[in-house]
């Protein structure tokens, strides 16, 4: 079977198909790409028999009936963490709490960066719509730095690119030359909620939404804890 899924969920899927495949429910080949050239990918017809995406996301799919609005399944709660480089080839752990106390120490981190790093997706456009909300977008200018396509936030602060970076905390755990502050303080979280579906185009729709029941059970909740998600309510 055919999948295609945002960059942020791809080690959780990579997991989650091996588990499937272990109870021979199906073999699931994902290719995880930019979100929005997933789904741009999947709105112009290409043949896919799942779809995993971020919930805003998959609901334009629904609306123009490239999935089916039946088979729509929350499968993580992602939250989108503030890291910094850690100088240091040591792999970044996840840590316990929010980065900042509050919205005005998180605000003073991001006029004290020289390079602010933010992905593509939804995480970036509401990081991004929170600072113009605040006030700060004229402020803060070119040193907002949008990774490409594709690339993580991780890569970027590990390199020197940025040294302040938000991304989903899922692809920042683990990731060598990082330091994970933590997540978004309370008041000023940004949570993302990936759901999977069964694509429209599926030549397999049967198969295809027995692989998404064995994703959102919870015989495979562990899985998705180890990789730093959380479960959707």
């Amino acid at each position: 079977m055919k999948a295609i899924s945002s960059m942020a969920t791809r080690h959780v899927l990579a997991d989650l198909t091996a588990a499937a495949a272990a109870e021979r429910l199906a073999r699931v080949d994902v290719e995880s790409v930019g979100g929005v050239d997933a789904a741009e990918r999947v709105a112009a017809g290409e043949a896919f028999d799942l779809v995993f995406l971020a919930s805003g996301a998959m609901s334009r799919l629904v609306a123009e009936g490239h999935v089916d609005a039946e088979t729509v399944t929350p499968l993580v709660l992602s939250q989108v963490a503030v890291a910094v480089p850690s100088g240091s080839s040591d792999k970044a752990v996840r840590p316990d709490g929010p980065a900042f106390a509050d919205d005005a120490g998180l605000r003073d981190a991001l006029r004290d960066a020289d390079r602010i790093g933010y992905s593509t997706g939804p995480s970036g456009t509401a990081l991004v719509k929170m600072i113009e909300d605040w006030g700060l977008a004229e402020e803060l200018g070119d040193r907002l730095v949008q990774a490409k396509p594709g690339t993580p936030v991780a890569r970027s602060l590990a390199d020197g690119d940025v040294d302040l970076g938000f991304q989903q905390l899922s692809e920042l755990v683990g990731q060598a030359g990082v330091r994970i502050l933590g997540v978004m303080p309370d008041g000023c979280a940004i949570d993302t909620v990936f759901a999977g579906a069964v694509a429209t185009a599926s030549v397999d729709q049967a198969r295809a939404r027995r692989v998404l029941s064995f994703f959102a059970s919870p015989a495979v909740a562990p899985i998705k804890t180890q990789h730093a998600f959380g479960l959707p309510v």
